[in-house]
């Protein structure tokens, strides 16, 4: 060691103290530049390399909650149901229409014998004008023409075989008053038995005798 005491003999050399002494020179520390911003150098986290300028993007929800497709089945099958109800009910409006008018049609043929009875009486004379019976049967015959009962069939109207059967053929009377004048077409010379329709529907057609114009 170094007496610190001794005096430096200026022939040494810095060196040579340097040996000596075991000191080592400073040596600077490297200085290192900081590491540029990730955003400006365009590099994409977690080790992207500089030359991917793509980044990922939130994902939007596109997904349809469960809830919105369930409310919108309900509602299609409730729309589904009020259109059958609808369908229904008018079907079932157009059946009872169709039921009331069979029903009444059925009452009125049960009723057909009685007007025959009635039809006959008065070509007797037996129901004269005035008495009782007369104005209960003309009561009777007014009421069921509510229900649109009509009788079919008369002596000088043209033969038609939806709402007339013909069951004698007889040879025509140019002097009978009752029978038109210049007719060209098979025509009713006499009705035997009277024929009723209600509307549209014939319940008994008539039954005639025809005779063809001269």
């Amino acid at each position: 060691m170094t007496d610190p005491n001794q005096p430096i003999d200026p022939e040494v050399s810095v060196d040579a103290v340097d040996a000596t002494s075991g000191a080592e020179e400073p040596v600077e520390a490297e200085v290192v530049p900081e590491a540029q911003e990730t955003a400006t150098s365009g590099a994409a986290p977690g080790g992207a390399s500089d030359g991917d300028d793509t980044a990922p993007s939130d994902t939007l929800e596109t997904d349809v909650h469960p809830d919105t497709v369930l409310a919108a089945e309900r509602l299609e099958d409730l729309q589904r149901l009020q259109a059958e109800y609808v369908n229904y009910k008018r079907r079932v409006d157009r059946d009872r229409a169709e039921i009331q008018i069979r029903a009444a049609h059925d009452v009125l043929e049960t009723l057909l014998p009685v007007l025959d009875e009635i039809q006959l009486a008065d070509q007797h004379g037996d129901l004269p004008e005035g008495s009782p019976v007369r104005t209960i049967t003309d009561k009777l015959q007014q009421s069921l023409g509510k229900y649109g009962l009509e009788s079919v069939g008369a002596k000088g109207e043209p033969f038609d075989p939806n709402v007339h059967e013909a069951l004698m053929h007889a040879e025509w009377d140019p002097q009978d008053p009752d029978l038109p004048t210049g007719a060209t077409e098979t025509t009713i010379v006499t009705v035997l038995q009277p024929g009723y329709r209600a509307g549209e529907r014939v319940l008994r057609a008539a039954r005639v005798a025809v005779a063809d114009p001269q």
